[in-house]
């Protein structure tokens, strides 16, 4: 059977840059395979891995960096300034790192409020603490007024990953299982909510989390993990179809087993939005071996950020390469494809 190629065959062609080339999308990634990837093209960039994996005397560094632009900056469970801590060290985490230092630089806007500055750099540090990394080193600079939207946050990190540890997308195989931690869309769902200023009957919270600890204890209990990615822009979807894309393989995963909170599913379906393609915070999955599937599932349970964990699909075969679908509740397959853009922009 001949290569699957799930692209559109006449992409829409843009003279500058429109919201959804940040979203996570099929506009995004355009932008990053027409015209960043071939500039900076690289053996360690090309294996598009959340953190770059460096081998320095010996020993195997992770590094990562990202920019964080939510709006608004304060949301029910957590802020901009914990937003950026957890999906630093998150990115980290994928690789397998145990994090150890983090940076932090600001961009501000004239007239900001320095008592809301206090409470984001704050947040940063209790995070940092929690996670027990230092922020070392940074950088602030000031923007006129109008020009910057509050405050925009850059951070990169570095953890180091032990010399057992080999977690990245061409380790994916045939008959891995995917395991999902925890429950799907709440973080873009509890910040849509707060930026439209719309009251449901129950509040949602993102599920802005550090996963690094949960990571670690997997490795040091010895689970085979072959590869990891936390479900940010684009969500469960995006996130999977990027990494079939990358390790050119066919995955599949099963509707009825993917956990949505009540309250969020109400809400996605009130506003019309999927809620496998809306950004998490505090989700990830992991592929394993199948005979690895339950030890990983008890590691995960016994941790408060995995008791919802479940398995959501597997690895099905490499001759429908780069594909993901969905077994729907009805019994249909159903082929997932990146969007063009987010569905819901500025949640990270």
């Amino acid at each position: 059977m001949s290569d699957l190629e799930l692209n559109c065959p006449l992409p829409l062609q843009y003279e500058q840059i429109v919201m959804a080339h940040g979203g996570g999308g099929r506009l995004m990634q355009q932008l990053l395979d027409s015209i960043i990837q071939p500039v900076f093209s690289n053996p360690i960039l090309n294996q598009k891995h959340d953190s770059a994996v460096v081998n320095i005397n010996g020993s195997k560094i992770a590094l990562t960096t990202d920019s964080y632009v939510v709006k608004p900056l304060f949301f029910p469970g957590g802020d901009i300034g914990k937003l950026a801590v957890c999906g630093t060290l998150n990115d980290l985490a994928m690789s397998g790192a145990k994090p150890l230092y983090l940076t932090c630089s600001l961009i501000i806007e004239e007239g900001f409020a320095i008592a809301d500055l206090k409470r984001i750099v704050q947040s940063m540090q209790q995070t940092a603490a929690q996670a027990g990394v230092l922020i070392v080193t940074g950088d602030t600079k000031v923007v006129d007024n109008g020009k910057g939207d509050g405050v925009f946050i850059n951070t990169a990190g570095i953890g180091i990953i032990a010399d057992n540890v080999d977690v990245n997308p061409g380790n994916i195989q045939v008959g891995d299982s995917i395991i999902l931690n925890s429950d799907l869309a709440r973080h873009g769902i509890a910040v849509m909510l707060e930026r439209e200023g719309l009251n449901f009957e129950h509040s949602i919270e993102s599920d802005c989390a550090d996963l690094s600890g949960l990571v670690q204890e997997l490795l040091q209990a010895g689970v085979e993990i072959h590869c990891l990615r936390d479900l940010t822009r684009g969500g469960l979807a995006s996130g999977l179809i990027e990494l079939a894309n990358t390790a050119r393989q066919h995955f599949e995963i099963n509707e009825a087993s993917l956990p949505v909170n009540q309250d969020v599913n109400s809400a996605c379906e009130i506003l019309g939005f999927d809620p496998v393609y809306i950004a998490n915070e505090g989700a990830f999955v992991i592929f394993v071996p199948e005979h690895e599937t339950e030890h990983c599932l008890s590691i995960l349970r016994q941790h408060p950020l995995g008791q919802q964990a479940c398995r959501i699909g597997h690895v099905k075969s490499i001759h429908a390469r780069g594909m993901l679908t969905l077994q729907t509740a009805m019994g249909v397959s159903r082929v997932l494809d990146l969007l063009s853009g987010e569905q819901l922009p500025r949640i990270c």
